[in-house]
């Protein structure tokens, strides 16, 4: 998690809603065991394009199995209409935009040095809007199911994470439905905030969707080679000193393929403390 300098003492398991249970950045050793689900995440695949709506135009492609796509049915709401939250925050956009393979290929390089070889991209994104120290973000996996999680500037990359694969089985949800990678958010301009979250999922998820605070109305997050990703921007009416404070949690949502939610973090007690 990366905190505002302007807010230091918001608490981030309230605000973000993925209490990260070890600090980002200060990792001695990488995990050596991950679970790989039916072999999502192995194969060769190009970066997911994500549509205006948040939701992929483009899956990555393979002779593996192919990666689920992210809907905008069963009720979930595809457009990036505003959508009101506490603390007077609102949902101002999800749009998402593609990363070049080129530009990608860049990014990697430079957040994983001779690494990057290793490892090919399933998503990569620019974010609805830039803040001072990124403006998108590429998931990455190599062929022992090991992922990386790379914010973007422009055409260089970084790792909130040391080393990067530092994510891999470091957080699951109940039931290892879910697995969440970074969180991150940071002011965009006055008024304005982005925020970016990433995670891996089982194979029997077929869709994943993000809803903000208390309000109802879900997101499509992007999905392929078994991670997904949601941004969003958002506007906080108040000055940049309350940016951070004014953030709702996101929470996330997992469907099956018969559109039965199977995973909500917000019941989530083990991440939450919630008991709904």
């Amino acid at each position: 998690m990366k905190i505002d300098p302007e807010d230091k003492h918001a608490s981030l398991p309230r605000r973000w809603g993925v209490p990260l249970v070890v600090a980002t950045g200060v990792a001695a050793a990488s995990i050596a065991a991950v679970a790989v689900f039916g072999g999502q995440g192995t194969a060769a695949a190009k970066p997911v394009l994500a549509a205006g709506g948040g939701s992929p135009s483009s899956a990555a492609t393979s002779p593996g199995p192919s990666p689920t796509r992210a809907s905008s049915s069963g009720g979930t709401g595809s457009a990036p209409s505003s959508a009101p939250a506490p603390g007077g925050a609102t949902v101002t956009s999800v749009a998402t935009a593609p990363i070049d393979a080129g530009t990608v290929a860049k990014i990697l390089s430079s957040c994983l040095g001779s690494d990057a070889r290793r490892y090919h991209a399933v998503i990569g994104v620019r974010t609805p809007v830039a803040s001072r120290d990124w403006d998108g973000t590429v998931i990455a996996v190599d062929s022992a199911g090991q992922y990386v999680q790379c914010e973007t500037k422009g055409n260089r990359g970084t790792s909130q994470d040391v080393p990067p694969t530092f994510i891999n089985n470091r957080l699951w949800g109940t039931g290892h439905i879910v697995e969440y990678f970074d969180s991150i958010g940071e002011p965009a301009g006055q008024g304005r905030y982005v925020s970016v979250g990433a995670g891996h999922y089982a194979s029997g998820v077929a869709k994943i969707t993000i809803s903000y605070g208390d309000n109802p109305k879900e997101y499509p997050a992007v999905m392929a080679g078994g991670a997904f990703l949601y941004t969003a921007a958002f506007s906080t009416g108040a000055s940049a000193t309350h940016h951070f404070s004014a953030m709702p949690n996101p929470y996330v949502h997992a469907y099956n393929a018969a559109g039965k939610e199977i995973y909500n973090q917000e019941k989530d007690a083990e991440l939450t403390g919630n008991h709904k």
